[in-house]
């Protein structure tokens, strides 16, 4: 009900009950409306009327009085009975029914009336018999004879359901049952006897009353409403009771909550859950029970006086009390954390565990007290048989003889207590149930299969609080109890066991006996194994199953990062057969790290023996896909201590296998730590310098403010005054990129002729940058521009004109590779690399190359290149600054502490295992923070995904909603917001903005972010909830930041892993306004694990390291080509001016290098470039001879069109001389550019549905493949198929992007081999990605807009099938041509297509000396078209027309020639050679556009030569 009030989604809620005295209030807790939604109906409503009967009796003597009950019990079953109907007799205990039932039985026996009972002449009786002779209960048997039967829970199933099904046939005249048979089955009988009213409370310790709903729920079951028209119900009480029920039955005592004995449970659990967080809430949250309607009406029952009543009418302070109780309570059980001052209330790991594995409160305090860091299995046992789950197990007198034999025979621990204790009868119970020993008596089996569901689940909660203590012995103890438990076998006893139902116990117990481990028979031969238990034909069997038997091979590479922390980086290999019968889809396993002996699970633990503590743990799951042999890599952090352990071990330990574990060591031997070496610059305490500093008033005006920040002043001299190389490294915020205009300045300043680079890591940065830059260098300054990103690839003479050019790293790389032929690449004078410290991220490598390179060209040119790089604060800046040349004077390192607006942090830790519901939990302490720390200025939350921004605000709205202030973060009138809401495409968009909360993320149009930003620029939204990449693209701080969660997804691993610091340093400094803010906020929400690495390594950043080494690949290749490299020698000069080189020789062993001597670090450069060029070599890129290298058209191609080597090589592997349009398409997603294509969560169940739309097939098996995923975008995008969902829309954009310049190196491949064929299907395959249409089976015509089904079907009428047809009719023509329907629009979409003239002419066919030249002439005939723009209006960016000539011979398939045009005027005069012996006849040329479908144009040379 709270749910449905605060987040107004409904839910309809029906309440079913007998007859209530207390119906009004319960309708006003159900929050129905009396008038139309209460229906109560009294006695008299009833089917079948009820004759009530109450017999006291006043006996005192106890023998008599239970002989009178039994005979009035019987004389009331009698009466019934020869009336021809059935009875049902209600006793308390489950002995009790026997009893009686054999007490009735001698009563008719000595009354002669057992005939009266027997159903012998029922038609079904023989074959009933047999079935009940079945029966495992003696007592079930016994009683059939005689028409009885009984009913209780200590039976097993089948023989309740036995005794349901016969009295429901009327097989059994009375049917003796206990009184859970009224709640649990519907089994009515005309007659009903209540034997009894006493019944024994094991938690009261004593006898109580039979109570009230009881007795109704029982009559209830009188009378058939099919059969009977009356039904009958009789209570035997004692006299001192009669007048009770009496009155119960005439005024019917109200029915009074429950709920305060189980309300500290009940905080927790809505603590846990995030939807109470302090004492107000806790209030709010019990004002919806029925305990506080009751209160109100009733308090005498709940403990309040009168005089409170009279004080405290609304019953707050009394709600008060009632949680602040249980809070304590909560919070000396260490369940959570209550803030007496500020009445806060905060989840612990404790209280997650309890809530997530439903532990009563009680339960958590015995656990409390008696969980120690060391303890037996007997002990264990013990304290779990302490539970209050179980403390409803009572001790019986008759179970004593076989609970001995059951100690004796089924349990190898110890038993404290023994049988007649409660505990110990439990801890016997426990045994049994694990050995799978019998048990004879009904009432113990009944008890054993009550343990049994709470067993595991209690078992699992005490490994998850002894994993979260930390204590590494205790967490592989009760892994392996938990393990033990769920699998009904002992750790003890063999492996192979875990097999038992199909390995024979003859075969397990030889095992056993000769003390085989797995190991062993791992090694073993099948006839060995044969031989070793005596069964020659069973040792494949047994050798099978331990195929089956789950094991994972473990590798790890350990790199210090610092002298505290290593990354390890474990690769996890399976070794088994996976089989769906025994491993599912899924196997999960714990990792465990430390630094003794080992223990297991397939997490990731990180654990000292000496200390007991376990570092690091993580699950890891194991799916089927990931089972085939492939290693899993993961990498995880963990700390190191001096001294040093001499290892670690690594273990994996199964979560569900025993002794399924595996173990790695990690020798610290000979490990070199990298050396402390943070050297920060300290802020001077200067004058800030105004901005008449510059001495000019034109670069005066660029700035709106008056002064330079302290940074900025510090700085100034060597930026503007000096050609020095610099590195600023300082927070997000503090004014780098204005230093950087510094720079820049000073260029203009001295050498005006010189370009400025500026290369930015993302696009987002470089439109920032563009944006910011044409207001004022452009325009104030008359610079020339030009961006250089994936969606913007400038012309030559824009590129020789410009003198700033704003790159991204990749396309920088792929220019300046021919810098040799590239005039405007030695021209530059200023490099600018911002955000420099994302060399250690994923794009490093290229960020690395370049910069190296462009060192390389400054030091072989006369012109010297300046470096200036932009960072936030480094722990290793001394490196940086060397290998960019930077001296002393030019490096500035600023504390992370040194901000223009200062910053305050809070970091606060959330539970939870998995990630959603975590993230859910996150949202309402998100809102919480905004209300406390910035009500009304702007608010930044960070998420993880496009799916968390609409969560998280979603959540937002409806917390403010039920805050009654849904709107409060909206700073405009209805009819501005109207009018906003109207230009928003983004449905999720539309309605959040509603409530003042934007969304940001890749998702969205660029139209609908631009008014997004500017919302929330204008203070008109007061809330942006984005993605992470907004962090660095645009520059819109707020007052506060959130980030909510610091984990995304990643598509190719599969998991969830953590962004990097450099990420969160990066967001939490778009914190604080300069302009408006004296200070900013930061609050950072993190799994509760992490919350002290965060801590401490916020304002500690890692040293950054270089990634080079795992990309040289493509960058030696480059270089190969380019000519820089031509031997190994030169490859190795080239790597020695590399950062990586650089960082070598100061932390050598994250490199796997043990020292750093001469001799070790040319050998390891020696063997990295001859494994490199091996690579290359084998690739098809590179051909290496004894003194050179020299490098092959594959390499050429991979170099030019800037791909992997792997992709060429896939090339060169799967191309051939008549490649299908199908292969191709196949060939194109499998490119290495597709590896990185995100396949988020349950994306491969969308891909399955999308396979059965598309054209071709795909791989079924590996649907959650990026390549597959590629293939179906392709296809998709080909057969215009509806998108599932929005992500893949951009997903799409993503592949078509990659796609065009991996196709371009196709038909290269393909021309270079002289395959006229394959060629041509490539050619269409790249009008089909421009066009979005299927070649040959899709009209060409629908390129056009405004085609149809009806003008389609019209145009093949009249003979016209292609665009290209279409240009050559006047409108007048077309107007004609297309009746009834209107030409106009069609015509303008016509105006869009090109059309081409060509005119061929062949020189030398005569002259033998010479070869043939084909002269030819393309002209451009539309004369009012003026842009060389695609006409793609499916492509989702601006692409410029261009077109193959191509020569070849038709026949046999040969191309001779391949040349691409476009059209920088409106004729192409070109020229190709052709063979000196060639065919005339088979001798065509072919256009081919390259943006068009049906646009192509074949000419024969054979009139050539006829002229």
């Amino acid at each position: 009900m709270q749910q449905v009030e605060s987040m107004q989604s409904m839910i309809r809620i029906v309440g079913l009950s007998a007859t209530l005295p207390t119906y009004l209030e319960v309708a006003q807790f159900l929050r129905v409306n009396p008038e139309t939604g209460l229906f109560f109906f009294d006695s008299s409503y009833r089917p079948v009327p009820l004759a009530q009967q109450y017999i006291g009796i006043s006996e005192r003597d106890y023998t008599k009085k239970t002989e009178l009950f039994n005979t009035l019990c019987y004389e009331k079953v009698v009466e019934s009975i020869k009336q021809g109907h059935q009875a049902l007799v209600f006793v308390h205990t489950r002995k009790d029914t026997g009893k009686t039932a054999r007490t009735l039985i001698d009563l008719a026996a000595k009354a002669g009336e057992l005939e009266l009972f027997s159903s012998a002449d029922h038609p079904q009786f023989p074959l009933i018999k047999k079935d009940v002779s079945r029966a495992k209960s003696r007592e079930v048997v016994e009683f059939f004879e005689s028409g009885f039967g009984i009913h209780n829970a200590g039976m097993i199933r089948s023989d309740r359901s036995l005794m349901e099904r016969l009295f429901g046939d009327g097989l059994l005249k009375v049917l003796v049952c206990t009184a859970t048979l009224a709640w649990g089955v519907n089994l009515p009988a005309h007659t009903v006897v209540i034997k009894g009213t006493q019944l024994y409370d094991p938690k009261a310790g004593g006898w109580r009353d039979l109570g009230m709903l009881d007795v109704m729920q029982i009559f209830g079951r009188a009378g058939r409403p099919q059969f009977d028209k009356s039904g009958e119900g009789i209570i035997i009480t004692t006299h001192d009771k009669l007048a009770y029920y009496l009155r119960l039955l005439t005024s019917q005592l109200p029915i009074e909550s429950q709920f305060l004995g189980s309300l500290k449970d009940n905080l927790n659990a809505e603590v846990a859950l995030g939807t109470v967080t302090n004492v107000r809430e806790a209030c709010a949250w019990l004002g919806y029970t029925y305990l506080f309607i009751r209160m109100k009406t009733n308090p005498l029952v709940y403990g309040i006086t009168w005089e409170e009543v009279l004080g405290d009418p609304s019953m707050g302070a009394k709600q008060r009390t009632f949680i602040i109780d249980a809070a304590r309570a909560l919070d000396k059980a260490k369940m959570m954390r209550y803030d007496e001052k500020s009445g806060n209330f905060y989840c612990t790991e404790l209280g997650r565990i309890a809530s997530h594995f439903y532990l009563q409160y009680s339960s958590v305090e015995t656990y409390n007290e008696m969980l120690r860091r060391h303890m037996s299995e007997s002990e264990v046992i013990t304290m779990v048989a302490h539970s209050s789950e179980f403390e409803n197990i009572v001790v019986r007198e008759e179970e004593q003889d076989e609970l001995e034999a059951l100690a004796r025979k089924a349990c190898p621990l110890e038993i404290k207590g023994g049988p007649t204790d409660k505990h110990g009868k439990i801890s016997i119970l426990i045994q049994v149930y694990t050995s799978r020993a019998p048990i004879d008596s009904s009432s113990l089996h009944s008890d054993a299969q009550y343990i049994s569901q709470s067993l595991a689940r209690i078992m699992r909660a005490l490994f998850e609080i002894c994993l979260r203590r930390g204590w590494s012995e205790m967490s592989s103890l009760l892994l392996e109890y938990c393990k033990a438990v769920d699998r009904k076998i002992w750790p003890h006893l063999h492996p192979l066991r875990q097999f038992d139902k199909d390995l024979s116990p003859q075969i397990l117990w030889k095992l056993e006996e000769r003390n085989v481990d797995l190991d062993r028979l791992y090694e073993m031969e099948e006839n060995e194994i044969g031989a070793l238990i005596r069964f020659s034909h069973q040792g494949k069997l047994v050798k099978q199953y331990v195929g089956y038997f789950p094991y994972v091979n473990l590798s790890a590479i350990v790199s210090p990062i610092t002298r505290t922390v290593l990354k390890v980086d474990l690769h996890i290999t399976p070794d088994f057969v996976w089989k769906d019968r025994y491993h599912g889809m899924s196997e999960r396993w714990w990792i465990i790290v430390e630094a003794g002996i080992c223990s297991v699970t397939i997490n990731f633990i990180f654990q000292d023996s000496e200390n007991d503590t376990i570092y690091h743990s993580e699950l890891f799951t194991l799916t089927k896909k990931m089972a085939r042999g492939t290693p899993t890599k993961i990498s995880f952090n963990i700390p190191i201590f001096e001294p040093h352990p001499p290892q670690y071990y690594i273990r994996a330990i199964s979560d569900s296998w025993l002794h399924a574990e595996s173990l790695f060591t990690v020798s610290f031997h000979n490990l070199t730590l990298p050396q402390t070496q943070i050297t920060h610059t300290e802020l001077l305490d200067l004058k800030p310098l105004p901005l008449s500093a510059l001495g000019n008033k034109t670069y005066e005006d660029l700035y709106r403010f008056s002064h330079f920040n302290p940074i900025q002043t510090q700085a100034f001299h060597v930026l503007y005054h000096t050609d020095n190389n610099v590195l600023l490294g300082a927070p997000t915020g503090s004014g780098k990129t204005i230093s950087a205009e510094l720079a820049m300045l000073h260029l203009f300043n001295t050498q005006p002729d010189m370009k400025v680079v500026y290369i930015a890591p993302l696009k987002a940065i470089v439109r920032e940058r563009m944006n910011d830059w044409r207001k004022r260098l452009v325009t104030q300054l008359g610079k020339k521009m030009v961006e250089m990103t994936g969606d913007f690839t400038p012309d030559l003479m824009a590129l020789l004109s410009a003198d700033i050019i704003i790159s991204t790293p990749e396309k920088w790389d792929g220019i300046s590779r021919s810098w040799h032929s590239r005039s405007y690449v030695m021209k530059v004078g200023l490099m600018i690399l911002d955000e420099i410290h994302l060399l250690g991220a994923d794009r490093g490598p290229i960020l690395e190359v370049i910069v190296s390179r462009m060192r390389y060209i400054s030091s072989q040119t006369d012109r010297s290149i300046r470096f200036v790089g932009l960072s936030t604060a480094l722990a290793n800046a001394r490196d940086l600054a060397d290998w960019l040349g930077v001296t002393d004077d030019g490096l500035f390192n600023f504390k992370p502490s040194v901000r223009p607006v200062p910053l305050e942090v809070h970091i606060q830790g959330y539970p939870g295992k998995f990630y959603c519901p975590r993230m859910n939990s996150m949202n309402k302490p998100a809102y919480a923070a905004i209300c406390s720390h910035s009500p009304n200025k702007p608010v930044l939350i960070f998420v993880s995904s496009r799916r968390q921004t609409r969560l998280t605000a979603l959540d937002i709205i409806q917390l403010a909603a039920s805050d009654e202030k849904p709107r409060q973060f909206l700073s405009m009138d209805d009819n501005s917001l109207d009018m906003v809401l109207s230009q928003v495409s983004d449905s999720n968009l539309r309605h959040t903005l509603q409530f003042g909360i934007g969304l940001h993320h890749a998702g969205l149009n660029d139209r609908d972010r631009s008014l997004v930003e500017e919302l929330f620029s204008n203070n008109r939204i007061q809330v942006l909830v984005c993605t992470s990449t907004l962090a660095w693209g645009v520059n819109l701080p707020a007052h506060l930041v959130i980030i909510k969660g610091t984990e995304y997804y990643d598509g190719k691993t599969k998991r969830y892993i953590d962004y990097d610091i450099t990420d969160i340093l990066q967001m939490m400094g778009r914190a604080g306004r300069p302009q408006f803010d004296q200070h900013g906020k930061a609050v950072i929400l993190v799994h509760e694990p992490k919350k002290s690495f965060y801590k401490k390594f916020l304002y500690e950043p890692f040293p950054v390291e270089s990634n080079l080494r795992e990309h040289l690949h493509d960058h030696i290749n480059a270089e190969i080509v380019s000519g820089t490299i031509s031997n190994k020698e030169e490859a190795i000069i080239y790597l020695t001016w590399t950062y990586l080189y650089r960082r070598l020789v100061v932390n050598p062993a994250y490199y796997g290098l043990e020292d750093t001597e001469t001799n070790t670090l040319n050998s390891y450069l020696s063997r990295l470039v001859e494994t490199t060029f091996e690579d290359l070599e084998d690739s098809g890129c590179i051909r290496v001879d004894d003194r050179s290298v020299k490098y092959l058209i594959l390499g050429k191609i991979a170099a030019q069109y800037y791909l992997s080597y792997l992709t060429v090589s896939m090339f060169g592997s799967n191309i051939g001389p008549n490649t299908s349009l199908e292969a191709f398409v196949h060939i194109l997603s499998a490119a290495a550019e597709f590896d990185e294509l995100p396949v988020r969560h349950n994306e491969d169940n969308l891909n399955r549905t999308l396979s059965g739309n598309v054209l071709y097939p795909v791989d079924q098996h590996h649907l959650d493949d990026p390549h597959v995923k590629a293939n179906l975008l392709f296809q998709a995008h080909f057969s215009r198929a509806e998108l599932p969902i929005s992500d893949y829309a951009t997903d799409l954009k993503s592949v078509l992007d990659q796609s065009i310049r991996i196709i371009q190196a196709m038909i290269d491949v393909c021309a270079n081999s002289g395959w006229l064929s394959s060629a041509l299907s490539c050619m269409h395959l790249l009008q089909m990605i421009i066009q979005g249409l299927w070649f040959e089976r899709d009209s060409s015509l629908w390129m056009l807009p405004s085609m149809n089904d009806d003008i389609l079907g019209h145009l093949r009428g009249r003979g016209v099938s292609t665009v290209s047809a279409l240009l050559d009719f006047s409108h007048e023509e077309l107007h004609r041509l297309l009746q009834p329907f209107s030409a106009s629009e069609l015509y303008q979409d016509l105006q869009h297509f090109p059309r081409v003239d060509v005119k061929l002419q062949l020189q030398n066919e005569q002259d033998r000396s010479k070869s043939p030249t084909l002269n030819i002439r393309v002209q451009l005939k539309n004369s009012r078209r003026s842009t060389s723009r695609a006409f793609a209006p499916r492509f989702p960016k601006a692409k410029q027309e261009a077109w193959w000539l191509v020569l070849g011979n038709a026949t046999s398939s040969e191309l001779y020639g391949l040349k691409r045009i476009s059209f920088a005027d409106r004729v192409v005069n070109t020229r190709m050679e052709l063979p000196q012996m060639f065919n005339v006849q088979e001798t065509k040329l072919i256009l081919v556009s390259d943006s068009y479908l049906g646009f192509d144009q074949e000419y024969s040379l054979e009139h050539l030569t006829k002229r």
